[in-house]
């Protein structure tokens, strides 16, 4: 039995986990023999229906709505998809391996042998909503700084490093180092997907189960998979597969920059008279506006995104449920509209910040996130100078 293969035996049943590095060559060779020397009843795959389609249809970029998934809110989501899938590529560049071969090969293998594949991860999307609700507004720029610095991360990893990954003592001290860094999303990416894969591996028919999941999700699986054969855990996981609503902190701190700049105004008026207040409304106007516009123009949005973002952000900022990055997006999308060229090319331009300014869809994402964050950063500074334009009336 490999480093990476565990075979347990639980109420009459053989379950074998086989952990894999998701751009390792290595992995390949051992899912395809395993499968094939053990012809288990059923293959339980790292997989959810999402990604599967993603893998299998090369085009399925080309049926992406930009200005849907902007107006759905899944913008951020979007981007976090694309910059993970990004750096997976691009780590298996060196080695002639695409992320998941592992998985396809594994279930290109199956369905030869006729043997049952059941996709056993918890959708996609889930985890990531998952992932950004629990987070505090802190964990979010952890977040967020993390995604981006991966973006244009140029450093090149050896084969030798991404072997290495299998390895689970450098599985340990990266997971040691996630859950000192973000241990909200360690919890979501790692601790309840164990919890899930775990579940439905169990659920998986069949007296010999082969299940193909990275490296990092074996010591969780196992341990789960032992207590639902004891008895001690159930396999119910519908608690971790709904987006926790937001919590009250969440939904107050949404209204305090609207309700403190309104109050500031108010007071304003009340001690200075309507030449204060008026003061006050263009200085917060020029805060908010300008920062909104300078992110627009610093990703490269066209004028009428620029001056949207300008005109738009205190609008915005008034009704929590709106953001500037929607109206800035889809007026860029709408001027600059993405061709299918943009569809084709996105995974590769994804990984360049150059790439990312000739795309046009990544040019959209861009507006939307930079105007965002420029309208965030124009209602901190905002607050404070209004607040010195309070005490000096």
């Amino acid at each position: 039995m490999s480093r990476t293969e565990r075979r347990l035996l639980i109420g009459g049943r053989e379950i074998i986990l086989i952990g894999t590095a998701h751009v390792s060559q290595e992995s390949i060779e051992e899912v395809n023999a395993v499968i094939r020397s053990e012809v288990p009843d059923c293959v339980a795959i790292e997989l959810d229906e999402q990604r599967l389609r993603s893998m299998e249809q090369k085009d399925a970029w080309r049926s992406l709505d930009v200005v849907k998934v902007l107006k759905d809110g899944q913008g951020f989501m979007l981007m976090a998809n694309l910059i993970l899938a990004a750096f997976q590529k691009r780590m298996g560049e060196n080695v002639g391996v695409n992320p998941g071969d592992e998985m396809r090969s594994a279930i290109s293998s199956a369905r030869e042998l006729g043997i049952k594949v059941e996709l056993v991860d918890r959708p996609i999307q889930t985890t990531l909503r998952r992932a950004w609700a629990k987070n505090s507004l802190w964990g979010k720029c952890k977040l967020l700084a993390a995604l981006l610095s991966s973006a244009f991360d140029t450093q090149q990893v050896s084969a030798e490093e991404i072997e290495n990954l299998r390895n689970s003592n450098e599985m340990d001290s990266m997971m040691n180092e996630l859950s000192a860094y973000l241990p909200s999303v360690k919890s979501v990416l790692i601790d309840e997907r164990d919890q899930y894969l775990a579940s439905h591996i169990w659920q998986c028919k069949g007296n010999k189960v082969v299940a193909v999941l990275g490296a990092g999700h074996l010591p969780g699986v196992e341990s789960h998979l032992q207590n639902l054969g004891a008895g001690t855990e159930s396999a119910d996981t519908s608690s971790i597969e709904v987006i926790p609503p937001a919590g009250i902190g969440t939904k107050i701190a949404g209204w305090i920059f609207p309700a403190a700049i309104i109050a500031l105004l108010i007071v304003g008026f009340l001690t200075g008279g309507a030449a204060v207040s008026g003061k006050m409304l263009l200085r917060w106007l020029l805060w908010n506006g300008s920062l909104a516009a300078l992110g627009t123009l610093l990703a490269g949005g066209h004028v009428l995104s620029v001056l949207t973002g300008f005109i738009g952000a205190p609008i915005a900022t008034l009704n929590p449920l709106l953001g500037i990055g929607l109206f800035t997006g889809i007026v860029q999308a709408w001027i600059r509209k993405p061709k299918v060229e943009d569809m084709e090319t996105l995974m590769n331009d994804v990984s360049s910040l150059r790439g990312i300014y000739h795309n046009r869809i990544l040019r959209v994402l861009l507006v939307f996130f930079l105007s965002s964050i420029g309208g965030v950063i124009g209602n901190i500074i905002a607050v404070p100078a209004l607040v010195s334009s309070v005490l000096a009336a």
